[in-house]
């Protein structure tokens, strides 16, 4: 996808988060917070939207297990794939297992497999098409958002504990209300 295309569907205020949230060298948990509120609000969060205090994650993490899992569910597949809709809903719940007893940075690849594999089932093999991501920006503004929001993300990351908890619960936060 062209940058003029990125340009047409995210605005650059959102664009701008996105690289101040993804950037290494900026580690205030502050700057990142800052960052994940305008993307959420591309995300079409309201004005009130804040980032859980430590903690207060539970409904959020609710939300969204129980959203996602629904989503898997009810995403139709081709028989060859439904070996992989139950590998992710195990992800999914290992995951969400995981969270609550292991560091948001040791989370963190396995919540980018477990979006890969959704969005997978969710469209197929078109995915893993260079254009997917103009496609699902013109099928959906809010997911495309999302997608490229994932797309941008740094594989693996090296972040603090405190920027891999921002990231994740934008993730899921947006999940939690697709």
């Amino acid at each position: 996808m062209t940058k003029d295309c990125i340009d047409d569907f995210i605005e650059k205020e959102t664009a701008q988060a996105v690289e101040e949230l993804t950037a290494a060298q900026k580690d205030a948990a502050g700057d990142a917070t800052a960052a994940a509120i305008t993307i959420a609000r591309a995300f079409g969060a309201d004005d009130g939207f804040t980032i859980p205090e430590k903690n207060e994650e539970t409904k959020l993490l609710s939300s969204f297990e129980q959203n996602l899992t629904l989503l898997i569910q009810k995403t139709w597949v081709e028989k060859s794939d439904a070996e992989l809709k139950d590998q992710v809903l195990y992800q999914l719940q290992q995951f969400c297992t995981d969270i609550k007893e292991k560091t948001w940075s040791e989370c963190y690849p396995a919540f980018l497999e477990i979006i890969d594999g959704a969005v997978y089932l969710m469209f197929g093999a078109q995915t893993k098409n260079p254009d997917f991501l103009e496609y699902a920006f013109r099928i959906d503004p809010e997911f495309g958002i999302f997608w490229w929001y994932i797309q941008s993300l740094p594989r693996p990351a090296e972040w603090s504990e405190d920027r891999c908890r921002i990231v994740l619960l934008l993730g899921m936060y947006f999940l939690a209300n697709y």
